[in-house]
């Protein structure tokens, strides 16, 4: 989609509608409303569907988002906890100083509506960075047993989201915020002391007991 494109007007529209309304809560037609189309039916000529449309705003924002994690990982070498997290979140993070970004609070809705099923719109390619995090991040956490390891890294991922969409919508609000790097500071500190935490004997002896099912984890991409 290149700038100019009705696409990507329509992309962003939606983009802000879903973000504040949950994926049922807007309508394709308020979406072209939105986007400033007088055509009713736009969104489907040019998406065909809203799960179209809920892929094309993750190809839209995922594919600098990963460049820009490819990036930082080529640059610092991360080797340590902290370093991974921050090349894996902070490109994240960046979208909520964007005034054109509603990414994260999209994100979150998602999540707050348990809506995992949009990860199997999406291409290995643009999930390959998030794998490469939960795969590294894994690899230095061997004190935590799975499925709390996994568990912990899709928790401190889905935290992060939340985090920057409420400093995303406080900013749409003209309303005060923490400097910007102390906030990625703040939650970075936050997030890398969460992953590390020693598990507790009275948490292993509960983990002795078989799970009934496989816990979701949240969406986190």
């Amino acid at each position: 989609m290149t700038s100019s494109s009705v696409k990507e007007q329509i992309a962003l529209a939606a983009e802000r509608l879903f973000a504040e309304r949950g994926l049922d809560g807007a309508s394709l037609r308020q979406i072209s409303a939105a986007a400033g189309n007088g055509n009713n039916t736009a969104v489907q000529y040019h998406f065909g569907s809203k799960e179209r449309l809920v892929q094309a705003i993750f190809e839209y924002r995922l594919r600098d988002l990963n460049a820009r994690r490819d990036a930082l990982v080529a640059e610092r070498c991360p080797n340590d906890l902290r370093s991974w997290v921050e090349c894996h979140l902070v490109p994240a993070l960046e979208q909520s100083e964007r005034e054109d970004s509603r990414y994260l609070s999209f994100v979150a809705k998602l999540q707050q509506h348990g809506r995992r099923d949009v990860l199997a719109l999406l291409s290995p390619e643009l999930l390959a960075p998030t794998q490469r995090f939960r795969d590294r991040v894994g690899a230095l956490l061997p004190d935590v047993p799975e499925p709390l390891r996994a568990h912990r890294i899709a928790q401190a991922t889905a935290f992060s989201v939340h985090m920057g969409a409420e400093r995303e919508q406080n900013r749409a609000r003209d309303e005060r915020v923490l400097p910007y790097a102390v906030h990625v500071g703040d939650l970075l500190d936050g997030v890398v002391g969460f992953l590390a935490a020693p598990v507790s004997a009275a948490t292993l002896a509960a983990l002795d007991t078989p799970l009934p099912y496989e816990p979701a984890l949240p969406l986190h991409p």
